[in-house]
């Protein structure tokens, strides 16, 4: 079969790629190595992981806060299966919905491993059914990427697991060590912490959520503790040993000092994630990687091929599934002779806890680093009334700014609902708005947004009016 465009990989980047691809009129082909469209977000990853937290957050809000709200609940309890079962289902709604599309733009889906046999040719070995040989005049490869499983932690996919065997626990464990205290292991740490389990996690690094800003890493441990989750900075593991019953976990202070160890049903190992590049033959096509085994590319995200392109989780940048459908139509307009553009500086990041974590732009730290004059406002969602009557008044906004432009650097929030707020802040910062066009534009009262106009105003002059 001759294409115009070949797709390695049916995750966000490869099948937005693969539909804007139909929609620009080419004859494209997409090759996924499971038997479901999805890739890792849809299946094991985002989506997933937000079905269980939405499902713990409800049974907490029960728990913790219906009495105050005067709803009374008795024999309150947690029914696992279940839980599962509706996750599940979530997923498969969600795959059905990809497959619909591929359909709709007549995107022909190889369910099989794609393996490059040369620069414009693909083996495609099938779950099902004779084996393929495909051609193309362009490739892009949305391959994805594989949790960091280093060998003394003896991942064994029971006791020791990833967030994949994590969102298939088929009852809530007493106690779970998190090795890790990035997006991943605190979403699914924050899951059980509020289903009951004693969850602890070990952190290298002097704070959670190291990437993002301080402030943003002090509200959100903050809440977190008050969940019940201990957490053990600055600290490495040494040793993980799984058996049939849990796992044991040993781990010292990075600087030195007296080991220890926690017996626990589980350890989740999540110290992040390697680009899955594996028997793809890139070495038959001519394509280069760099020295993190990534795949290395240019401005236009080709590779040293150029023919060739790669998207996502093995390129460079963050492993964001929004970046990688961005970097997907990025890459097949670029095919189709157009002129797109990805401001990566405005790619947000969010972390599904509650409260949410949501930051976009340059955090504070960073604009210390480069010298760049500035001004910040911060406010408190326990200043404001929604907040308040909703009983989530954890967390806070804090805009950065330009001290002499007033052009807004960055905006980190911490807070109910900060993950769908976060837009506002990234269309303003795309048409280079200022902290004083923010505080000037009408938010609707009482809502969380008006938060970020607060702390806008907070960053213009301490104008801010309701602390």
């Amino acid at each position: 079969m001759q294409y115009d465009l070949i797709i390695i990989g049916s995750g966000p980047g490869g099948y937005v790629a693969a539909i804007r691809a139909g929609q620009l009129g080419m004859k494209t082909a997409i090759i996924e190595r499971y038997n479901a469209l999805g890739g890792t977000c849809l299946n094991v990853g985002c989506i997933p992981s937000k079905a269980l937290l939405d499902s713990s957050e409800h049974y907490h809000a029960a728990h913790e806060k219906f009495a105050e709200h005067g709803i009374k609940i008795e024999n309150l309890g947690i029914d696992m299966p279940q839980m599962i079962n509706r996750k599940n289902d979530v997923v498969s709604q969600t795959v059905k919905g990809v497959q619909f599309l591929m359909k709709k733009n007549n995107v022909d889906v190889y369910y099989g491993h794609g393996t490059f046999s040369g620069p414009n040719e693909v083996k495609v070995a099938m779950n099902e059914g004779d084996d393929q040989t495909l051609t193309s005049k362009h490739f892009i490869i949305a391959t994805g990427s594989k949790p960091i499983t280093p060998a003394m932690m003896n991942y064994d996919k029971k006791r020791v697991i990833t967030s994949t065997e994590a969102l298939n626990i088929q009852e809530v464990p007493k106690n779970m060590v998190i090795v890790g205290g990035g997006v991943i292991g605190l979403e699914l740490g924050s899951v059980y912490a509020r289903l009951g389990t004693e969850v602890e996690v070990v952190e290298f690094q002097d704070r959670i959520i190291p990437t993002m800003d301080k402030d943003c890493s002090k509200e959100l441990m903050r809440a977190l503790k008050k969940t019940g989750v201990k957490f053990h900075l600055k600290h490495k593991v040494t040793d993980v040993q799984g058996n049939d019953t849990g796992a044991k976990v040993t781990f010292e202070p990075k600087a030195g000092g007296d080991a220890k160890t926690i017996d626990a049903d589980y350890c989740l190992i999540a110290i992040g994630r390697r680009p899955y590049t594996d028997n793809l033959g890139l070495d038959k096509a001519g394509v280069n990687v760099d020295e993190r085994g990534r795949i290395a590319v240019g401005d236009h995200l080709e590779t040293n091929v150029p023919h060739i392109y790669a998207i996502g989780d093995v390129v460079r940048g963050a492993m964001l599934a929004h970046k990688a459908e961005e970097e997907g139509v990025f890459a097949v307009e670029t095919i189709a002779g157009q002129k797109p553009h990805v401001d990566y500086n405005l790619i947000p990041g969010v972390v599904y806890t509650w409260p949410e974590v949501a930051a976009v732009g340059k955090t504070e730290e960073e604009i210390k680093a480069e010298g760049i004059p500035y001004k910040a406002g911060k406010f408190p969602f326990k200043a404001l009334g929604r907040a308040r009557a909703s009983m989530d008044i954890e967390g806070m906004v804090k805009v950065i700014a330009h001290a002499e432009t007033d052009e807004i650097l960055g905006v980190h929030m911490v807070g109910p609902r900060t993950a769908d707020m976060i837009a506002e802040a990234v269309a303003l910062m795309e048409f280079r708005a200022s902290a004083e066009d923010a505080a000037r534009m009408s938010h609707a009262h009482p809502t969380y947004t008006e938060a970020f106009k607060e702390a806008a105003l907070a960053a213009t002059g301490d104008r801010a009016l309701h602390v």
